[in-house]
């Protein structure tokens, strides 16, 4: 391994460089176009493009120096790497003589796919060109791997859900991941997850998707074979009261229709799972329970109320699942079926959660109960009325 190589990529790394493209092949015969490495929440995650096709990879912060060194040397002429201030450019001579400057230019300086033209390009994690069955069955792919320009908008929808999880993913640095989705449906997405974690990821997944719906189920599961998904199955089930087939690590609900997202969620929460991704819909519950002692202004337009009461479920959804030690948020979305604005639940197990934590959390739910008269499911499954008189 050159030392050049090795000091210079050691300098683009330690100034907290976030992105790095590898480009410009030594030969016609190398077999990746470029590569790119971008840095994630803990870690590394290297792209390799060839014409028609993208291969990823993740790596630890202790190893990428050495990593960008095997995959540059002798194989690439062209290195550049962008930090929050510098973009560093490195030039390598087919000799293997090293050419390193930096320079001011922020990340929005960062060159596009191409290596030519300094508009930036979005990066998704689909990217055009890979061979994607279900995209195409969508019709959100052409069968050439190009995005159908009617379908773009979803594309990027579908692409937002996988970054959302992809933050949490990466962290986890698991082999195997054992996942339920809740009330699949018509299961495009899970088709997707599948693809995401066993393709890209590299993880051996188990996935479960469950409905209420039998011709739904037995037409998922033609498509799961049809795509040679073996670790991908569906099955016909209520959500209350299922009798997951594994340890479950990762629970996803989308559009699991009012109280059904409760369920879920407690169901999650009592097999100790790891990450919890929800999406809920038609928040009816509260709507239907809201009586204002103080606020009566909440109560008196339609709409307000209704989104209130929207708003007001998924509060509490997430204060319960800090209760019960995860580490929740709610983040904007955008709803696949209907696209309005809409609200994702991500919970992320904690190790340990302090009990001043929990109680904060607990102690703003029962506020919002006792004001607004509310009794909400997810709260009754937990069973915590007179907690803390039992505690």
């Amino acid at each position: 391994m050159s030392n050049d190589l090795q000091e210079f990529f050691s300098q683009i790394i330690n100034d907290n460089a976030g992105k790095l493209v590898i480009s410009k092949p030594s030969s016609k015969a190398e077999t990746y176009k470029k590569i790119v490495i971008e840095k994630k929440n803990g870690y590394y995650q290297i792209a390799c493009y060839t014409e028609k096709q993208v291969f990823h990879e993740n790596i630890s912060g202790e190893d990428i120096v050495r990593r960008c060194c095997e995959l540059t040397e002798g194989h690439y002429l062209q290195v550049n790497g962008w930090s929050a201030e510098y973009e560093h450019i490195l030039l390598i001579s087919k000799k293997g003589t090293c050419s390193y400057k930096k320079k001011a230019a922020g990340m929005t300086a960062a060159v596009s796919s191409e290596g030519g033209s300094h508009n930036r390009k979005k990066r998704y994690i689909l990217e055009e060109g890979q061979e994607i069955a279900p995209l195409v069955d969508m019709g959100i792919f052409t069968k050439e791997g190009k995005v159908v320009r009617s379908m773009y908008d979803k594309y990027k929808q579908i692409n937002r859900f996988l970054e959302i999880l992809d933050d949490e993913i990466g962290s986890l640095q698991v082999d195997v991941l054992n996942v339920i989705d809740f009330g699949c449906g018509k299961s495009y997405l899970t088709f997707v997850l599948y693809y995401y974690l066993t393709r890209i990821k590299k993880i051996r997944a188990n996935i479960v998707g469950l409905d209420l719906k039998a011709d739904v189920i037995e037409k998922c599961n033609r498509f799961a074979q049809k795509y040679g998904y073996g670790g991908l199955r569906f099955e016909l089930g209520d959500i209350h009261g299922y009798k997951a087939p594994f340890d479950v690590d990762l629970v996803v609900t989308l559009h699991a229709c009012d109280t059904a997202t409760d369920f879920a969620l407690y169901n999650a929460v009592q097999w100790d799972t790891k990450l919890i991704f929800s999406v809920p819909c038609c928040q009816h519950e509260l709507n239907g329970q809201i009586r204002a002692q103080h606020f009566s202004a909440f109560t008196r337009y339609g709409i307000i109320k209704e989104r209130f009461c929207a708003l007001a479920t998924d509060a509490i959804r997430a204060n319960l699942l800090e209760y019960c030690g995860y580490k929740a948020q709610l983040l904007e979305f955008v709803d696949f079926d209907h696209t309005p604005k809409n609200l994702l639940i991500r919970a992320v197990r904690r190790p340990v959660t302090p009990k001043a934590v929990r109680e904060k959390a607990l102690s703003e739910v029962k506020a919002l109960m006792d004001e607004f008269d509310f009794k909400p499911t997810f709260y009754q499954l937990l069973d915590l009325s007179g907690k803390e008189e039992r505690e």
